[in-house]
């Protein structure tokens, strides 16, 4: 597997802004890229399943939970959706759970932790809003770059071509 971060951040120190939560890695997809979708929501998890819905065509959504370990803001449903309509992956400022399921499906998938309850469904929450993830703002249409080493944003898309 490629390690994609050190890279991009030799070649582009400029361009990316590591996010400083210790996310941890749930999804079988490892490495994964694309442009950022995000939702604030907190232990409802509604405004979540709507965008997985929908087609992703290669994005990625960032959700703010709040850091709430109270509720898991993705399961094994909403995470097939996800992958059914072209997501890349999800990063959840919050926790997951069905953590095994999670891990064989090809999607990326991070968060803070895993926990066995799911949220109420009460279509709170905002969609396609900034977002802060430690200290850092997150906005729709920025790039996100992930692999096992960190979880690194972007304001444009950035080239690969130095890679080869």
């Amino acid at each position: 597997m490629l390690d994609l971060l050190p890279d991009l951040f030799d070649h582009y120190p400029s361009k990316l802004t590591l996010l400083p939560l210790a996310f941890r890695a749930f999804g079988g997809k490892r490495l994964f890229w694309g442009e950022v979708v995000t939702v604030k929501c907190f232990e409802d998890n509604s405004k979540v399943k709507e965008v997985l819905a929908q087609p992703g065509h290669g994005k990625v959504l960032i959700v703010d939970g709040g850091g709430s370990s109270r509720r898991a803001l993705l399961g094994d449903l909403i995470a097939q959706s996800a992958m059914d309509n072209g997501w890349q992956g999800v990063i959840i400022n919050g926790y997951v759970r069905d953590a095994a399921r999670l891990s064989s499906f090809n999607l990326g998938v991070y968060a803070l932790g895993a926990m066995p309850m799911k949220t109420e469904k009460l279509d709170q929450g905002q969609i396609n809003v900034p977002i802060e993830l430690g200290c850092v703002t997150v906005k729709p249409g920025m790039m996100v770059y992930v692999d096992e080493n960190g979880i690194a944003i972007s304001e444009e898309s950035l080239n690969f071509a130095f890679l080869n």
